[in-house]
């Protein structure tokens, strides 16, 4: 397992043009060559390897960050078929979320795991039903899923001083990041070799997500400079995960 707060990595910042902010960015996951592999080798979240399962990081479902992403999903399940969601009818009938024990919102869990989450064996294809939706539909994934779904390797934090200047801060999601649970998950993939295998650096693999979380102008900054790291004369710091290799 790796510890991916105790591993080196390279970090850019830079002031924004426009705004009292400045920017930090975890270079050393940007530049590595991460990739989803959902129904791939994933072996999911849960405390034990559960690969056959294709669950992902669906297993307990996804919280939503306020009410205009409850919005947001609800109003694309809507637009769902019952070809492209099998627990269509269980959302129609209960609604698509519920309110946890801790006063959060969070999609409805059914059989043990997200109601959106279309299981092996489903004609209509595994995985997140929205995503299938998505793609039928020609629209981008990250439009019609929850927050945390389609950020999901990438994590933004916001920190504000007093004098109101704010550090926003783009970063890899650890396991830690999830609080006490996250530290029983059998595996997690921003640590895990298997992972990083993609074909591109992830600051273009997600490019979309990058710009739907800093915007266009921060984001051809970051780029110009990775672009810089990648054709310079310094060598990247390569990822825990690819050096654990």
């Amino acid at each position: 397992m790796i510890d991916a707060g105790s591993t080196p990595h390279e970090w850019l910042s830079f002031e924004d043009d426009e705004e009292e902010r400045t920017w930090v960015f975890d270079v050393t996951f940007l530049l590595s060559p991460w990739t989803c592999i959902f129904g791939r080798g994933c072996k999911g979240v849960l405390t034990g390897p559960a690969s056959e399962l294709v669950q992902g990081c669906c297993s307990y479902g996804a919280h939503f960050t306020d009410d205009d992403d409850v919005a947001r999903v609800s109003a694309a399940a809507a637009t769902l078929t019952a070809g492209q969601w099998q627990f269509r009818a269980e959302g129609r009938r209960r609604g698509i979320s519920k309110t946890d024990p801790a006063g959060g919102t969070v999609t409805r869990m059914v059989q043990g795991a997200c109601i959106f989450l279309n299981r092996v064996g489903f004609a209509g294809g595994v995985g997140c039903a929205l995503h299938v939706g998505a793609v039928q539909q020609a629209e981008r994934p990250l439009d019609l899923k929850p927050n945390v779904c389609w950020q999901l390797p990438l994590r933004r934090e916001d920190a504000t001083e007093d004098d109101g200047h704010v550090t926003t801060t783009v970063r890899q999601w650890d396991r830690r990041h999830w609080g006490a649970g996250g530290h029983e998950f059998h595996w997690w993939c921003t640590e895990s070799p298997e992972a990083f295998v993609g074909h591109r650096p992830v600051y273009q693999e997600m490019r979309d997500e990058i710009i739907e979380l800093v915007g266009e102008a921060p984001y051809q900054r970051l780029v110009e400079y990775l672009a810089s790291r990648v054709t310079g004369p310094w060598v990247p710091l390569p990822h825990p995960a690819v050096r654990a290799r």
